[in-house]
């Protein structure tokens, strides 16, 4: 016999010690390999819709922040769409020209595969090229407005900005104002 470690916190080795085999140690990973294929396509797919959830939670977050600086500060503020640049920039009333400038070069660029379809407004005026313009008013409320976006896959989504709610509606689809 070898030699014997002894102290408070060594035990000794039984000759019928448990542990795992060598099958029970193939069949967890085997397990573990079934559950992440099924999960791999959903985490796929998650990141590829990620650009377009992304892009609509920054609009709810500008929007609300927006509603409130308008209110706040007492300012006429001004979100812009840039259609075909796909980017977006702020504005408010007092800007200089240099100003404006920077806050256009420093604005928010779309992911690739996200665009701008057009901007839609509630007397049927349609924007789907140049620049759009939605105005968020001192006293706390803004312009009614359909944004329209479409991903890589030709997915479509609607934000409906609502003049006096702060929550930015959500439309897994193409929607437009009734007329």
């Amino acid at each position: 016999m070898g030699p014997r470690i002894t102290g408070p916190r060594a035990k000794p080795i039984r000759a019928g010690a448990s542990g795992y085999t060598l099958v029970e140690l193939i069949v967890v990973i085997a397990l573990i390999g079934i559950m992440l294929s099924f999960s791999l396509p959903k985490f796929r797919d998650s990141f590829l819709t990620d650009n377009s959830k992304k892009v609509s939670r920054w609009f709810m977050i500008k929007v609300r922040s927006l509603k409130h600086e308008a209110l706040k500060n007492r300012k006429l503020y001004t979100l812009h769409l840039e259609l075909g640049e796909d980017r977006m920039w702020v504005s408010h009333e007092g800007m200089s020209e240099e100003e404006q400038a920077a806050a256009s070069r420093s604005g928010y660029d779309l992911p690739e595969n996200i665009e701008i379809i057009d901007v839609e407004y509630p007397d049927g005026k349609k924007i789907s090229f140049g620049r759009a313009d939605i105005r968020f008013y001192k006293d706390g409320y803004s312009d009614k407005v359909l944004i329209h976006l479409e991903d890589g896959d030709n997915n479509r989504t609607s934000l409906l900005i609502e003049p006096f709610l702060s929550k930015v509606k959500y439309y897994e689809e193409y929607v437009g104002f009734d007329h």
